[in-house]
């Protein structure tokens, strides 16, 4: 059912975002290793950087995912009504 609020009550996809999340920590924990392997600390300290953030990316999905079906609804909860009126 449409309700032509998507855009400001669109549900992420907090799964596919772990997912994702862990494809990224795999490729940034090897990238790391490798780069410090290599002799390229630069290269290494760039993909440690990214380590730490896709690292706390996964933590506020894994939140959300905890906090149940208010930001992980399933198909039986209807979406969110906008709100009527707005201050500005």
């Amino acid at each position: 059912m449409r309700t032509g609020s998507e855009p400001t009550t669109a549900r992420s996809p907090l799964r596919a975002r772990f997912w994702l999340s862990v494809w990224g920590l795999v490729w940034t924990i090897f990238g790391t290793a490798a780069f410090a392997l290599a002799g390229r600390p630069g290269w290494a300290a760039a993909c440690g950087v990214l380590w730490l953030v896709v690292t706390i990316d996964m933590a506020m999905i894994l939140k959300h995912i905890r906090q149940g079906p208010h930001y992980q609804p399933g198909p039986d909860i209807p979406p969110y009504r906008p709100p009527e009126h707005r201050h500005p």
